[in-house]
């Protein structure tokens, strides 16, 4: 079970963009990576196919693996490690360190 989603804040702990923060624009649970928005960018030669797809050197956004990025928290401005808490029969995302809801 991966603990980030789309939409979530991340701060990268390792790798080539360590301490960068980003924004989550793609989760993939079954492989359990992330793509993050203007992070880890590859260049791909690409055939054109049919008519769609233009040829060429594109820019591809290329995925990292959930273990090194950590959900950030406002709360105490820093990356945080994820718990869940039960609050009126829904289970919400909570900071270990400062208790926040993330």
């Amino acid at each position: 079970m991966m603990k980030i989603r789309k939409g979530d804040e991340v701060m990268v702990l390792a790798g080539k963009f360590r301490g960068e923060r980003a924004v989550v624009e793609e989760a993939r649970p079954t492989t359990e990576q992330v793509i993050l928005e203007g992070l880890n960018i590859a260049k791909r030669h690409t055939k054109q196919t049919g008519s769609m797809m233009q040829a060429g050197i594109i820019d591809k956004l290329m995925p990292i693996h959930v273990s090194n990025v950590a959900l950030w928290c406002d709360g105490h401005k820093g990356p945080a490690r994820v718990h869940y808490r039960d609050a009126d029969g829904v289970k919400v995302r909570v900071c270990h360190k400062c208790g926040e809801v993330l």
